[in-house]
């Protein structure tokens, strides 16, 4: 009689293995053979996903596999999913909530041959979004005005994956020209472009113009990302399927761009100074976010390029909220009841 009650722990002399597409099989060292059903029980198993985050699967100079656990910085012969072997290929659909992260989301998921290009990817959303990406193989961009900050953010992403093909570039979306000049820039790479998260914002700015004379809120949350994806409406075309995100927010509601006779009001997206007033330039700024979007998805999805606006979640305490104190404090009252983000604790603030 056996000296354990679980079927599935192997005789003496047996061991169990994994091949590198995550199939199971059986090794006896007294018999010196293998075999892929299991010695007890006679079930065939295989390796349930993909490995854990943070390890790689990779072949060691006698060609044997190996699994490198990036995070703890070791190296073994055993593969981490023999802990969760099935028997079957039935795999549930997953379901997402508020709690979800980005990394549970691109979980399974490769895209080492997608080429990304993220606004703002130097913090908060963005740098979640970009790392995420980076970490499930892409090529990332991060397109940002402080090249400082975007390089470090580059160096964080490459300290969890040393593989990691993630880049900066510089990109002022509150200078037109700025915007022109990367979009050239870019396009001499030579490269395609299949997703395009348009992220970069800034919310409770105190009233300015910026050098092409518009209000700052306004150029910097919406016509900048009007005029990158114009400029680079080619490469996503060529590049198809692809797709354009572009992060807009509930707030977007609390605004109209319409004048007492119901006419568009274009006054009202670059307002003086009399009449300006932060929280409302952001609010008109996410609505032409989505109508841009749904425009944009009209005019290209016919062509293989899709256009979707999101919204990140209420209150997520990122510091685009950091020119207002009081919104901050808000913010901060807020952060225990609303949705956060995975990378919030190194994200560059």
């Amino acid at each position: 009689m056996d000296d354990t009650d679980s079927e599935d722990e192997l005789p003496p002399g047996w061991e169990e293995r994994s091949t590198k597409d995550g199939w199971v099989y059986y090794a006896s060292h007294d018999e010196m053979k293998t075999q892929w059903e299991h010695p007890k029980t006679g079930k065939k198993k295989r390796c349930a996903g993909d490995l854990p985050y943070g390890w790689e699967q990779e072949t060691d100079e006698k060609g044997q596999i190996v699994y490198v656990d990036h995070i703890n910085k070791r190296t073994t012969y055993f593969d981490p999913r023999q802990a969760f072997t099935v028997e079957d290929v039935v795999v549930k659909p997953k379901r997402y909530d508020g709690n979800t992260a980005a990394l549970e989301i691109l979980q399974g998921r490769d895209f080492s041959d997608k080429v990304i290009l993220i606004t703002g990817g130097n913090s908060g959303i963005g740098f979640e979004t970009a790392r995420s990406f980076a970490l499930h193989g892409a090529h990332v961009i991060l397109a940002c005005r402080n090249l400082s900050r975007a390089s470090k953010a580059v160096s964080l992403i490459q300290q969890e994956w040393h593989k990691a093909r993630v880049e900066a570039m510089m990109c002022d979306l509150a200078s037109l020209r700025s915007v022109r000049e990367f979009a050239e820039s870019y396009k001499a790479k030579k490269l395609p472009l299949h997703i395009l998260v348009c992220n970069a914002g800034v919310c409770t700015q105190p009233w300015s113009l910026t050098e092409d004379g518009l209000e700052s809120t306004f150029q910097s949350c919406h016509l900048g990302h009007f005029l990158l994806v114009q400029c680079l409406q080619e490469v996503l075309r060529r590049s198809a399927p692809a797709r354009v995100v572009v992060v807009s927010s509930e707030s977007h509601r609390f605004t109209d761009l319409l004048d007492s006779c119901a006419k568009v009001d274009l006054d009202l997206l670059s307002p003086q100074k009399k009449d300006y007033w932060s929280m409302l330039a952001y609010n008109r700024a996410k609505l032409c976010n989505i109508l841009f979007s749904n425009e944009l998805h009209h005019r290209l999805s016919p062509h293989g390029v899709t256009s979707n606006a999101v919204h990140p979640g209420n209150m997520m305490y990122t510091s685009i909220h950091r020119s207002w104190w009081l919104m901050t404090f808000i913010f901060s009252l807020a952060r225990p009841f609303t949705k956060s983000m995975v990378g919030d604790k190194t994200s560059l603030k």
